[in-house]
Order: structure tokens, then sequence, then C-alpha cells
């Protein structure tokens, strides 16, 4: 009794997991590039089957080798909707500073402007 009870969690996890794993596949859009060169080859393609068989497609296409084709999760455009959403905003003048030799810099917090050196 209690082993099935044991049993039964330990499923109910894993498919939980499954599940969130399917959904973030959704959200999360993929990336294909060459790893040999490191040059991206095509961006926001979603699902990993999808990623499969595109990466499998432009290889055919350019007469690549297997491991020359790689893909993984494009998570630069969270990283930009991460750094916005703490409100902080980098500003630089059109002048520059001649005592420092490069442009006056700050940012906004807010309402309140903060000078950078």
């Amino acid at each position: 009794m209690k082993n099935d009870i044991r049993a039964e969690n330990i499923f109910e996890s894993v498919k939980r997991y499954r599940e969130f794993h399917q959904l973030l596949e959704g959200t999360l859009p993929f990336l294909i590039y060459r790893s040999d060169t490191g040059v991206v080859i095509a961006r926001g393609i979603y699902g990993y089957e999808a990623a499969v068989a595109k990466a499998n497609e432009l290889r055919k296409r350019m007469n690549l080798k297997w491991e020359q084709v790689k893909f993984k999760a494009d998570r630069s455009s969270q990283m930009k909707s991460y750094g916005q959403s703490s409100g902080i905003r980098m500003d630089y003048a059109k002048t520059v500073n001649p005592s420092k030799g490069h442009r006056f810099r700050g940012y906004f917090k807010g309402d309140e402007y903060h000078d950078i050196d």
C-alpha cells in the first residue's frame, strides 16, 4: 500500500515534469548554428522536433556533416526582456568628457538620474 502511493507520486511528478518541458519547448525558440565557425544559420524555430527537422534540412542543403550543425534554445530574447524589466536605463551623452576621455554616462532608475564616474 505504501509503495503503491510512493510509485504513484513518482509517476505523477515525472508526468508533470514532462508537461513542463513541453510547455518550455513551446515558449523558447531554438537557433541552429555551425559548430565549427559558430555562425547562426537559423533562428526562431519553435519546438524540438521542428528544430531537428530544420537542422537536417539545412545540413543537406549546405552539404555539411552531422557534427557541423547544432541547435540550442535561444535565450537571447529572454535576457533582453529580463534586463528591461529592472527599470534601469543607461544614458550616454553626445559630448565627450575631456578629463575622462569618453562620453558622459549615467542611468535612470525610475525617475532619478545617477552619474557614472
